[in-house]
C-alpha cells in the first residue's frame, strides 16, 4: 500500500513536471499552434464524453432532474454541449480581455503569448464548472449555437476566398511561363476532379426506383454554379483566372458531396445507408480528425491573414524571421520588436475559437437533433444537410461577387 502511494505521487509530480516543461517551452511565435492544440484537445473531450460520460450523467441530480429519463442520446448531446460551452467561455474571456491591444508593448500581448500554465488550469475549471450549471443555460446555448455555427461557416467562406486569389495573384506574379502553365494545370486536375466527383454523387445519392428529387437538385444546383463560375470568369469584361474558379468548384462540390452524405442514414436515397453498419470507431475518428483540421485551418488562417485582421500599418507576422532566436543578437532584436504594432487582432482570433467551439458542438451532436443510430454518427441530420447546401450556395454567391463587384463598381475599393 505504502509503495503504491509511493508510485502514484512519483507519477504525479513527473506529470506536472512535464506540464510545466511543455507550457514553458510555447514561445510568442509557437503560441497560435499552442491554442490550436488546446482547441483539438477539447473536441477530444467532448468526443469521450460523448461516448462514455452518459450513465454518469444519468445520477447528477441537476441534470436528471426529469420525471422520465432522457434516451441516452439527449445526455450524450449534454456532455458535448457542457464542454463546448466552457471552451467558448475561455476564449471569449480571452477575446475581451484582449480588445484594444495595438502593439507588442501593452502587458496583455505577454498574456495572450504566455501564462501556458495558468490557462490550462482556467479551461479545465471552466469545462468542470460547465457541469454544475443547470439545463436551461445549456439548452440556451444550444439554441445560439446554431447561429454561431452559422457565422463561423461564413467566415470560412471568406477565408477560403482570400486564401484562393492570393493563391493565384503569387502565381501570376512571377510572370513566368512555368507558373502558368502550372496554373493551367491544376485548374485542369480541379475540373476534372469536380466532374468526376459529380458522376459520383448521382451513382450514391440518385438510387434508381427512388424519387430523389430533391438530391438530385442539390446535384443539379452545383454543376450550375461550377458552370458560372467558368463563364463569369472568362467573360471579357472580367478576364479572370480560372485557377479560383476551378478550386471554388472543387469545394463547392465537396461541400454538396458533405451535404448528401450527412443525410440520414434510413433515407433511400442516401446510397451510404448500405454501408451504415460498418460505421465503428476507426470511421468517427476520421471524422472528427477532419473536423479537428477545418476547424484549426480556420482558426489558424484568420489569425494570420492580414487582410482580415491585421491593422494597417502591421508588418506580415513573421516575415523573414527564424522560428527560433539564435544568438544574443537575435534575442536583442526581439526585444526590440516589442515596441512593434501587434501582426493581427488577438481579440478577433479569439472569437474566431469561440464560434469554432460553436460549430464543433453541433457537429458532434448532429445540430442537437439526432436520435437512435443516426445519434452514435458524426455530423448526421437535416439541419447539417441544409446547413452544408447553403454554405455551398454562399460561397458560390460570395466567389461571383468577389469576381464582378470590382467592374460593377469601378470607384470603390474591394
Amino acid at each position: 500500500m505504502w509503495a503504491a502511494s509511493c508510485l502514484a505521487s512519483c507519477c504525479a509530480a513527473c506529470a506536472c513536471d512535464a506540464c510545466r516543461t511543455v507550457v514553458s517551452g510555447i514561445s510568442r511565435r509557437s503560441a497560435r499552434i499552442a491554442y490550436c492544440g488546446l482547441f483539438a484537445l477539447s473536441l477530444i473531450v467532448a468526443w469521450i464524453l460523448r461516448e462514455v460520460a452518459a450513465p454518469l450523467m444519468e445520477s447528477i441530480p441537476w441534470i436528471n432532474h426529469f420525471h422520465k429519463t432522457p434516451d441516452r442520446e439527449w445526455f450524450e448531446t449534454d456532455a458535448v454541449l457542457r464542454v463546448s460551452l466552457g471552451n467558448f467561455m475561455f476564449f471569449s474571456i480571452l477575446a475581451l480581455i484582449m480588445v484594444g491591444v495595438k502593439n507588442q508593448k501593452d502587458p496583455r500581448d505577454s498574456l495572450h503569448h504566455g501564462g501556458w500554465m495558468m490557462k490550462v488550469i482556467c479551461w479545465c475549471l471552466l469545462v468542470i464548472f460547465m457541469f454544475f450549471l443547470p439545463n436551461g443555460i445549456i439548452s440556451f446555448y444550444e439554441t445560439t449555437s446554431k447561429f454561431g455555427s452559422g457565422l463561423f461557416l461564413l467566415v470560412q467562406v471568406v477565408l477560403l476566398l482570400d486564401f484562393v486569389h492570393s493563391w493565384n495573384d503569387k502565381w501570376v506574379g512571377y510572370d513566368e511561363k512555368f507558373w502558368y502553365m502550372a496554373l493551367l494545370v491544376v485548374s485542369i486536375v480541379c475540373y476534372v476532379a469536380t466532374f468526376s466527383f459529380s458522376g459520383l454523387l448521382f451513382y450514391l445519392f440518385t438510387a434508381s426506383g427512388q424519387d430523389c428529387g430533391l438530391n438530385t437538385f442539390f446535384i443539379v444546383m452545383t454543376l450550375i454554379f461550377v458552370f458560372v463560375f467558368a463563364i463569369v470568369t472568362l467573360h471579357p469584361a472580367v478576364s479572370g483566372s480560372i485557377l479560383p474558379a476551378s478550386v471554388i468548384s472543387l469545394y463547392c462540390t465537396y461541400l454538396c458531396y458533405s451535404g448528401l452524405a450527412s443525410e440520414p442514414r434510413d433515407y433511400a436515397c442516401n446510397g451510404l445507408h448500405k454501408h451504415s453498419k460498418a460505421v465503428n470507431t476507426g470511421t468517427l475518428t476520421v471524422g472528427l480528425l477532419t473536423t479537428v483540421l477545418s476547424v484549426v485551418y480556420s482558426a489558424v488562417r484568420a489569425g494570420s491573414s492580414t487582410t482580415l485582421l491585421s491593422p494597417p500599418s502591421s508588418p506580415r507576422a513573421g516575415a523573414g524571421r527564424p522560428l527560433l532566436p539564435l544568438d544574443k543578437v537575435d534575442e536583442q532584436r526581439e526585444e526590440k520588436e516589442r515596441v512593434k504594432p501587434i501582426t493581427y487582432s488577438y481579440s478577433f482570433f479569439h472569437i474566431i475559437f469561440s464560434l469554432a467551439s460553436m460549430y464543433s458542438a453541433m457537429l458532434l451532436t448532429g445540430w442537437s437533433t439526432s436520435v437512435g443510430e443516426s445519434g452514435k454518427l458524426v455530423d448526421v441530420g437535416w439541419p447539417s444537410v441544409w446547413v452544408r447546401m447553403l454554405t455551398g450556395w454562399a460561397t458560390a454567391a460570395l466567389f461571383i461577387w468577389s469576381m464582378v463587384a470590382q467592374h460593377l463598381f469601378p470607384d470603390r475599393e474591394f
